[in-house]
């Protein structure tokens, strides 16, 4: 790959890692689509998706820490109940259709969600954050 090429590369890196950090994503779909775009092999594309990722997302947790948004009694509960399940799911083997089937579900009744919270009215005050119970937290992350 010449130099030249490597260089767009690094900076469209960084400007996908920018955007999608700033919504707090670490970006690993815009680095793939980056890597399919300029042809390079699906064996280098993944471990290099995770990298980044990991860097992104270590990153930005560091801000959003510093910050003093991160609280350990909301994040363990999360992190008990879906690290586990992570690995069950990765184990897991689903037909690419029923994937695909599952997949489109969950984005329709995400995408109904936000056009219902977003049709409602406003209140003029907003109600004080309260923390998840603990079983409800445990499911959720599972």
């Amino acid at each position: 790959m010449p130099d030249g090429l490597v260089l767009v590369i690094a900076l469209l890196f960084m400007l996908v890692g920018a955007l999608y950090a700033s919504v707090g994503h670490a970006g690993a779909s815009g680095y793939l689509a980056l890597m399919a775009i300029m042809g390079v092999d699906a064996l280098v594309m993944r471990p290099t998706a995770l990298t980044l990722n990991v860097l992104v997302g270590t990153i930005a947790f560091v801000q959003f820490a510093r910050a003093g948004h991160f609280r350990w009694r909301l994040f363990w509960p999360f992190a008990v109940a879906s690290v586990p399940m992570a690995y069950v799911g990765g184990a897991a083997h689903v037909p690419a259709g029923a994937l695909k089937v599952a997949i489109g579900v969950v984005l329709l009744l995400t995408a109904c969600r936000m056009v219902w919270t977003n049709l409602r009215p406003r209140p003029e005050t907003e109600a004080p954050l309260r923390a998840m119970p603990l079983p409800a937290a445990l499911v959720c992350a599972a």
